[in-house]
């Protein structure tokens, strides 16, 4: 060994970059540890094969607006999985997203747009938006509630996407879901940008990635169909990827933060940045303020960062969403919070089949079911979601989500709950706990060397610990074959050679 080799080997280092066993993630080496799995073409053509199959089959028993989505997507997804296999490199696996969008989304959602009459989603989201420019509120009182299309049940929010429209723009541009499909896809943008993988450098890197993910979501059925007919979820969804996004600790912070911040960090290891928390509040309270459906969020994700980063978090996250949702009703309906019973009719009342006029939603799940057999069994219905509902909140407070990952989960679950059990419901409903579950499978990180990071609360018994310990102590704690010779430069030492046996031995 050379006297240079000696030296770098002999120089102590710093106890604040010294891998500490158990404490210090491992770092992601080579594409195989990539925790954001790639959208191969492989990959592509085979998903694209079977939308082409679920659209083949839409196209051929369902009728109107879902039957001519059908017959668009169908030919879509077959073309889009066919270039996938046909074309190799990057440039082939793009075109075949651009394919699968033009023949899922944009050609779908401009026919319908133009030669086909507008569905009742449009309907009201237009007419909300006509009536709050001339009165001020988007909802019709109790006396003009003639028939279930004269009902809103969205909350004022969601009238944003019928300004345009209502402004004088014709044809496709004042189409409201043109703006909705737009606002979805930058939505989703952002989210996966957010959720990038550290190892993808550069932003114009990322952005290529993050926009490539949203247009393959924006592709799925899950998404594409909803946002071609015009129903209201989809934008909704978006807001969640979003405030998981940041809920999420990010590239930067989940690269550099054990090692940069200390000991300090030790005790939450996942800990986010305030401008992130911020952001997630943002986003819940924008999506509270446009559907009812978004409501359950707001519990699950605050007693995600109670259990993460502390209940004082924990209350600022809910009290800005709060803030935020009332904020933005209160702006996009003035006049309709001085006449609580229209707001009440059209929101709460006429959901939950209620009202006089009856929602055409009534998807045979055990719910409706059960609400169709008469009052007594409406009532049963509302009543058996409302104890689910409790037996849900209970068991999100019991085992409590540890990461935002893990809140995205219960989140799918207890929709699912909700969603099978409410009394007017139908199936485009569990596009919520699809989608949520296709974020987690397009955002998936690696479970090997995630799994190696010990949860926040396991480290809380060493703060006593780690506040007596200085920079110069940390280094016997080293994992073995680490940095075992960055204590000091005599700790390395020759070894001995054997004594030879003496001719007495």
């Amino acid at each position: 060994m050379s006297a240079q080799q000696d030296a770098d080997v002999a120089a102590p280092v710093p106890a604040e970059q010294a891998p500490v066993a158990g404490v210090n993630p491992p770092q992601a080496r080579g594409p195989g540890l990539d925790p954001v799995p790639g959208l191969g073409r492989r990959r592509i053509a085979a998903w694209y094969a079977a939308f082409a199959g679920y659209a083949a089959l839409l196209a051929v028993f369902s009728r109107h607006a879902d039957q001519s989505w059908g017959i668009w997507a169908a030919g879509g997804y077959l073309l889009a999985a066919i270039t996938a296999v046909s074309c190799r490199g990057p440039r082939g696996r793009d075109a075949a997203l651009l394919i699968g969008a033009a023949g899922a989304l944009a050609g779908p959602l401009t026919w319908l747009a133009i030669r086909a009459p507008a569905t009742a989603d449009v309907q009201v989201v237009a007419r909300a938006a006509t009536l709050l420019l001339a009165h001020g509120s988007p909802y019709l009182g109790p006396g003009q509630l003639s028939a279930w299309r004269s009902y809103d049940p969205y909350l004022p929010a969601m009238t944003v996407f019928g300004l345009f429209r209502a402004a004088g723009l014709p044809g496709v541009a004042g189409d409201p879901r043109l703006w909705i499909t737009v606002t979805c896809v930058a939505l989703l943008t952002v989210a996966f940008g957010l959720a990038a993988p550290p190892q993808v450098r550069g932003r114009a890197g990322r952005r290529h990635q993050a926009l490539r993910r949203a247009t393959f979501a924006v592709t799925t059925p899950v998404l594409a169909l909803p946002l071609a007919v015009g129903i209201t979820d989809p934008p909704v969804l978006a807001l969640f990827c979003v405030a998981l996004a940041c809920l999420g600790a990010g590239p930067a912070a989940r690269a550099a933060a054990p090692r940069a911040a200390g000991l300090r960090e030790l005790i939450s290891p996942h800990r986010i940045r305030p401008s992130r928390l911020a952001g997630a509040a943002l986003a819940i309270g924008i999506a509270c303020a446009m559907k009812i459906t978004a409501w359950p969020a707001l519990p699950v994700i605050a007693v995600m960062i109670a259990a993460r980063d502390g209940r004082r978090a924990a209350w600022r996250f809910a009290a800005a969403s709060a803030v935020t949702a009332g904020t933005a009703i209160a702006a996009a309906a003035p006049a309709a919070l001085a006449k609580p019973s229209v707001f009440l009719h059209n929101t709460v009342l006429y959901p939950l089949g209620l009202t006089r006029h009856l929602t055409p939603a009534a998807s045979p799940l055990p719910g409706h079911l059960l609400a169709s057999t008469g009052t007594a069994g409406h009532w049963a219905a509302i009543g058996l979601l409302l104890a689910a509902g409790l037996a849900v909140t209970a068991w999100i407070l019991l085992r409590r989500p540890a990461d935002d990952r893990a809140a995205a989960w219960h989140l799918a679950a207890g929709l699912c709950v909700m969603f099978i059990l409410a009394p007017a419901t139908r199936w485009g409903y569990f596009a919520y706990p699809l989608g949520l579950l296709g974020w987690l499978g397009l955002t998936r990180r690696d479970q090997a060397a995630a799994g190696k990071l010990p949860a926040a609360a396991s480290l809380t018994w060493l703060a006593p610990a780690a506040a007596r310990l200085t920079p110069a102590m940390t280094g016997p704690v080293a994992a073995p074959g680490t940095n075992e010779t960055a204590i000091a430069p005599r700790a390395r030492e020759r070894p001995r050679r054997p004594r030879r046996p003496c001719p007495q031995d």
